[in-house]
């Protein structure tokens, strides 16, 4: 039995598929998520179809609770491991090049699309060109106190890359906070705690208590997932937290189905003062205030519950020796070694890790540029619906496919390994 004293036992080395499986879904997920925005009453997305409906935010509203923040916490346990092996200066390096500059280039050469097309859509007499357009796009000034957004302008935006400029700034500010605490005492820290987990059942749920206050008092933010930003960084922390000791992957594992039932139940709680308060994301009433601290813990437990259950599934299989392969892994995935599968499997969970990032730069502008023609189009709003997903799908993938991952200027601009 581990005792306190104990030095923390590292995790594992072996690759995690399901982790990659998830951070598919999610951004194969935002496809049908930011298309159904255009049909959504009540929200101010880039194109909207006449006709609305407020069914689109209700059905939306479980996968905002997860989707987002399972994305930092994967993110978080991936940091862990590129730390250690890279080093602080070496994971800086590298986050800049794999999520800078993708960051920097979509943000000059794709965004403007979504903006131009909201001012066509909103004003059919309006005639400026896109390449009119662009200088008051890149209109800017600077705007420090909004930290980490550093940029603000009348039409500027970072759009859904917002998840991108989060992630990088949450990294760098990692990489010197390694360098400088005394490892000594955080490993001794961090042993206590999974000690302290490992053996008090439902401990690893206590975090709920401060997603519930962040949501309650920091409020939400739509612009960010419904999720205030800071709260995101929690999520970041939590995942590298998680990374740093076998003995967590186990109390997740253990914990999974009372986290997954708590986090349902909770989320359901929250739904009658998200429908009935006149703005639940910010109003100081206690419906309110209460709902969104009810949305905060339910966020937390499904995020424990989701990899914690597909690794249940994962660990009954007998355990094989971990394969060494080179560092492929992409920047939001943890830099771990593949395990042992058939070839033409490992090519195609390899192949589908490698390209979360450039399909996640690569939807938002295709989903809206394919909606403003789609709506203007006469058919029942679940006939539009289906027909944008998949012609959005089709177009985001065959992007990917000919011309980001084919040469090598494309998969630098991209964030991606050469």
């Amino acid at each position: 039995m581990a005792t306190p004293t104990e030095p923390a036992r590292p995790a594992s080395p072996e690759r995690r598929p399901e982790l990659d499986a998830i951070r598919m879904l999610v951004v194969i997920g935002l496809v049908f998520f930011h298309s159904a925005l255009v049909f959504a009453d009540g929200d101010d997305y880039y194109v909207k179809n006449a006709e609305t409906t407020e069914a689109v935010l209700i059905a939306a509203g479980f996968a905002v609770v997860w989707a987002m923040p399972l994305l930092f916490l994967v993110s978080g346990l991936g940091a862990w491991h590129s730390l250690h092996r890279r080093g602080p200066g070496g994971f800086a390096k590298e986050r800049l090049l794999r999520l800078g500059v993708p960051l920097v280039f979509a943000t000059l050469v794709l965004n403007p699309l979504p903006q131009w097309l909201r001012l066509r859509s909103a004003d059919a007499g309006h005639r400026e060109s896109y390449l009119g357009f662009l200088p008051r796009f890149y209109d800017v000034d600077l705007a420090p106190a909004e930290f980490p957004f550093l940029l603000r302008g009348e039409y500027f935006e970072t759009g859904h890359l917002w998840f991108v400029v989060l992630l990088l700034a949450f990294s760098l500010m990692l990489a010197p906070l390694v360098r400088w605490l005394p490892r000594e005492q955080v490993r001794h820290i961090g042993d206590r705690l999974a000690h302290a987990v490992l053996h008090r059942r439902g401990a690893v749920l206590l975090p709920a208590l401060a997603f519930a206050a962040v949501c309650a008092f920091a409020r939400m933010e739509q612009e960010y997932a419904g999720w205030h930003h800071w709260a995101y960084l929690l999520f970041f922390v939590a995942g590298f937290t998680l990374a740093a000791d076998d003995r967590f992957r186990v109390v997740v594992r253990r914990e999974a189905g009372l986290a997954a039932w708590l986090g349902v139940v909770l989320f359901a709680a929250s739904g009658p003062g998200f429908v009935l308060a006149d703005e639940p994301m910010t109003e100081a009433t206690v419906l309110a205030t209460a709902s969104r601290a009810l949305f905060g813990a339910a966020g937390w437990c499904l995020v424990l519950a989701i990899p914690g259950l597909l690794d249940r599934r994962r660990h009954r299989r007998p355990p094989t020796a971990p394969d060494s392969a080179p560092d492929l892994a992409p920047d939001l995935a943890p830099d771990l070694a593949p395990d042992p599968v058939p070839r033409m499997r490992r090519r195609l969970r390899r192949h589908l890790a490698a390209a979360v990032l450039p399909l996640y730069v690569l939807h938002q502008p295709v989903v809206v540029a394919v909606a403003y023609f789609v709506v203007g189009r006469s058919a029942p709003i679940p006939v539009k619906y289906a027909v944008l997903v998949t012609i959005a799908l089709a177009l985001t993938l065959a992007l990917y496919e000919l011309l980001v991952r084919r040469t090598r200027t494309t998969r630098f601009l991209f964030g991606m390994r050469s």
